[in-house]
């Protein structure tokens, strides 16, 4: 059921054992795992040797051990994660209810935080050990970690609240949950960088039960679809809300959102009332029912793009703002443009010799897709303006309990608090330009080779023209699918805002963005020539020769990708980076579902390409997009009125 609720938003290893005799080796399990960035152990998880667990455990919130499901049930999985704030090399090993270690997990993932996974298929019933066993340490001090979880035949179902709750809370934030919060949505949407992975909704994520490691953790089938199952549809503002909440139903933990407004007129926005999961709710035959009605009733309705906005100095708002560093920009850190997008972080990977460091996130569009992106200012809009809010990276704000009320800290504690102390203000204090160069400095503190770092930005606009192509085609699926006549059109800076049709086929936001693009990419070479220091020059070369140099490069590498959009006809019809690249001044007026895809895609007139054409946008309706061309010419979105 669960995954329809979110349907549409989108190393050195080894250790000599103490004991006599020393267990035998034991390798990985050969189950399979979403393919994606692990840090790989120099010693494989087959000459690693376990030492005996021991007849304590316990964690800490630093280093942590968690199972699911919940109360894990004979013959079902028993999947455990370990999480560490700082890096060490270990292996996280499962004793058996015998004291036998029958999964050793040697991979480490992420990057502060640090996490190991590992999974028994059909557990049997018993008391089970999961330790995260340093490397090259042969005594007691080799445990880093260590949680006993019992397996039963029958375990007794979850209690429900006993008042009128969206769900009960039996644990607090912490170091430890925020960890796993990070290792989740890693795991969730982990995959090679080599991919571009993208889902016509999210369903397809938290349905896969390698990738979800909270899949029906309540067992109680919560994630499995049924007859009459609820269909919510998000957009890009409220998935961070949709995933947190998802979280926190699962572990019983606090969850808020703020009513705020929309900011305008020269006024940023505001909020000036939280809410949380412990306020009354309408109760409906599960607890599972009863959260699906609370997303999709209560906080679908209530959070969205303004929400993100909250000045930044606040403590109003349900985000606060980071420090900006590799190691805060930690998976589930959301982060808000100045103009209503929102994205969620979802991996990184730091810089080596050959390439930057690369920065991933997630983000739902109004189509119901969701996709991953790369940082770049091409994706991540940023702009400091009192009027719209403060953009930028920011994390959920932490909640505590108190005296039975969901509590949120302010900035001045959170910039104190064990676990976070990550408050801070710098991302505004030298506009869009420090704030970009900032980030380059973050993700690839070593001077980058200028023609790679050119490539990763041809690299970063192609997998956005991709994605273009899946939301243009569903729009042409909409009418090819007999929806009606003509969508109608919103008026003024609306076109960037609304609901309806209209926000879930068209396109301006995403053009806007995409031109953007096209302008940060042929700008690159001037880029290089402004900030030679953070490029590795060849030697003996001018700027101007690199300039020169450079041009060639794109323009080759330009016109060596393609593309394929589907015409009117259904035909593929391939076109390059060069194509888009030059079809810009079209593409300001490409937005509008109501035109054929030809047009949309900038097809030139007269041409072979566009005589496909069956559709175009009313008159009434063309009007007000040339009136309305400046904002795109300028690259610069209105505004709300």
């Amino acid at each position: 059921m669960l995954r329809r609720i979110l349907a549409s938003f989108v190393i050195a290893l080894g250790a000599c054992a103490n004991v006599a005799p020393p267990a035998p080796p034991v390798g990985e399990p050969a189950l399979p795992s979403p393919a994606g960035t692990a840090v790989a152990p120099v010693v494989p998880a087959a000459l690693f040797v376990p030492i005996a667990a021991p007849s304590q455990c316990g964690d800490s919130a630093a280093i942590a051990v968690f199972a699911a499901p919940h109360a894990p049930r004979a013959g079902g999985p028993l999947r455990v994660l370990a999480v560490a704030s700082a890096a060490l090399d270990g292996a996280l090993v499962i004793h058996d209810p015998a004291g036998a270690p029958v999964v050793v997990s040697a991979e480490r993932h992420g990057a502060t935080p640090f996490w190991w996974y590992a999974e028994i298929p059909a557990a049997a019933a018993g008391e089970y050990r999961v330790v995260l066993q340093r490397a090259g340490v042969a005594s007691a001090s080799a445990i880093a970690a260590c949680r006993t979880f019992t397996v039963e035949a029958d375990p007794a179902p979850e209690k429900r609240s006993a008042w009128s709750a969206a769900w009960g809370v039996r644990d607090a934030w912490s170091e430890a949950h925020e960890n796993l919060y990070s290792a989740w949505i890693e795991k969730l949407f982990d995959a090679p960088l080599t991919e571009q992975p993208a889902w016509p909704a999210l369903e397809a994520v938290l349905d896969d039960r390698e990738r979800n490691f909270l899949h029906d953790d309540r067992g109680e089938g919560e994630d499995d679809a049924g007859r009459g199952a609820p269909v919510l549809q998000p957009d890009c503002a409220d998935l961070p809300y949709f995933l947190r909440a998802y979280f926190a139903f699962k572990l019983g933990l606090p969850f808020a959102y703020s009513t705020c407004t929309r900011g305008g007129g020269g006024v940023p926005p505001t909020c000036t009332h939280r809410r949380s999961n412990l306020n009354p709710v309408p109760q409906r035959t599960s607890a599972v029912a009863t959260f699906t009605d609370f997303l999709r009733i209560t906080v679908a309705n209530t959070v969205h793009s303004g929400t993100g906005r909250a000045p930044a100095e606040n403590d109003g708002g349900d985000y606060y703002p980071i420090r900006l560093s590799f190691e805060g920009l930690r998976p589930g850190t959301i982060y808000a443009d100045p103009y209503g997008h929102i994205l969620v972080v979802a991996k990184r990977i730091p810089q080596t010799e050959s390439s930057g460091g690369v920065l991933l996130a997630v983000d739902g569009q109004p189509d119901g897709t969701v996709a991953r992106k790369r940082f770049w200012a091409g994706n991540f809009l940023f702009a400091v303006d009192p009027a719209l809010g403060s953009a930028g990276f920011k994390r959920f704000r932490p909640l505590m309990m108190d005296r039975g009320q969901v509590r949120a800290l302010s900035n001045a504690a959170i910039a104190t608090a064990p676990g976070y102390a990550d408050f801070a203000l710098d991302q505004y204090a030298a506009g869009a330009t420090g704030f970009y160069d900032r980030m380059d400095d973050v993700l690839s503190p070593s001077p980058l080779d200028p023609a790679a770092a050119m490539l990763e930005r041809v690299q970063a606009l192609d997998e956005q023209v991709r994605a273009r192509v899946l939301s243009v085609q569903n729009g042409q699926k909409h009418f090819a699918g007999g929806h009606g006549g003509r969508i109608a059109m919103p008026k003024g800076a609306s076109i960037f805002e609304t609901d309806g049709d209209w926000e879930d086929f068209s396109t301006p936001s995403r053009d806007l963005r995409l031109l953007i693009a096209v302008d940060l990419v042929q700008g690159f070479p001037a880029l290089v020539a402004r900030r030679p220091t953070r490029f590795a020059m060849p030697a003996g070369k001018s700027a101007d020769d690199l300039k020169v140099e450079l041009d060639a490069l794109l323009d080759a590498e330009l016109h060596k990708r393609t593309v394929s959009y589907e015409r009117s006809d259904g035909v593929p019809f391939a076109i390059t980076l060069a194509d888009v690249v030059a079809r810009a001044p079209d593409l300001e007026l490409a937005y509008n579902p109501n035109d054929c895809p030809e047009v949309r895609w900038g097809a030139p007139a007269a041409s072979a390409e566009i005589a496909t054409c069956k559709r175009r946008a009313p008159p009434d309706q063309a009007g007000q997009m040339r009136a309305h061309r400046a904002w795109f010419h300028e690259r610069k979105r209105p505004p709300r009125e």
